[in-house]
C-alpha cells in the first residue's frame, strides 16, 4: 500500500500590528458616523443659542434708551426737550406759552406738549405758518379721532389726521372747526412772538361735546 502522504499547511502569516490599529480606528469612524457624533451636533446648536441671545441682548439694550424727539421741535424760550415723550415740553411764562415766530418762517408745523403743573396732564399741540403767510395753531386732535390720540401730520401744505387719513388744508386750520379738522388753539402774535395762553389750551382741550381731548 502506498504510504499516506501527509500535507503540512503553510503558516498563515499574522497581520501586522499597524494594520490592525488601522482596521479597528476606521471601523469605529464609521460607526460613529453611521450613528451619528453628538458633536455633529451640539457644537452647532451652541452656536445658533449664542448667536440668538446676542440679537435679544442687544435688542434689549436699544429698547432701553430714552426717545429724544428729533424732528417738529420748537427752538423758543418756552420751548424745552425731554427724553421720553414724542415732542417738545413748553413751559408757561406768565400766563403764556411763547414761541418765536421765526421758528415758523419754513411752514413747516411744529408739535408741542403742555404739561400742565398741578395735575401733570399733558395737552398736544402743533403751529405752523401756512401757505398764506398766517401763524395757525390747533390742538393734535379733533372731536371724532381724539380717543385714539395719533393727532395729526404734515404733508406738503395739509395737515393729515394719523387716525383716518383725512387731509386738511393748512390755510383751513383755526378757521375750520369740528368733525375731524383740527381743534382750534386761540394764539396771537405779538412782536416776533408767538402767544399762546394757558387758559386758552385748557380751554381749546375740549371737544364740541364738551369732552376733553387730552
Amino acid at each position: 500500500m502506498a504510504k499516506s502522504q501527509r500535507i503540512k499547511a503553510d503558516p498563515v502569516s499574522a497581520p501586522p500590528a499597524e494594520s490592525v490599529r488601522h482596521a479597528k480606528r476606521s471601523k469605529f469612524t464609521q460607526e460613529s458616523r453611521s450613528q451619528g457624533n453628538p458633536l455633529y451636533v451640539l457644537v452647532p446648536a451652541i452656536l445658533i443659542v449664542a448667536l440668538a441671545l446676542g440679537y435679544f441682548f442687544l435688542q434689549g439694550q436699544g429698547r432701553g434708551q430714552p426717545t429724544v424727539p428729533t424732528a417738529n421741535q420748537g427752538t423758543g424760550s418756552s420751548a424745552l426737550r425731554r427724553s421720553n415723550a414724542r415732542f417738545a415740553i413748553v413751559v408757561a411764562q406768565d400766563g403764556a406759552v411763547k414761541l418765536p415766530v421765526a421758528d415758523f418762517a419754513d411752514g413747516k408745523a411744529r408739535f408741542y406738549t403742555y404739561r400742565e403743573p398741578s395735575s401733570g396732564k399733558e395737552i398736544d399741540f402743533f403751529v405752523l405758518k401756512s401757505s398764506d403767510g398766517v401763524i395757525r395753531a390747533a390742538i393734535d386732535a379733533c372731536d371724532v379721532c381724539y380717543p385714539f390720540k395719533k393727532g395729526y401730520r404734515q404733508e406738503g401744505d395739509e395737515m393729515v389726521c394719523n387716525n383716518c387719513g383725512r387731509r386738511f388744508p393748512s390755510i383751513k386750520v383755526n378757521d375750520v372747526t369740528g368733525g375731524c379738522n383740527p381743534a382750534a388753539l386761540t394764539r396771537s402774535v405779538q412782536g416776533d412772538m408767538v402767544v399762546i395762553l394757558v387758559s386758552d389750551i385748557l380751554k381749546d382741550n375740549m371737544s364740541q361735546t364738551g369732552q376733553p381731548l387730552f
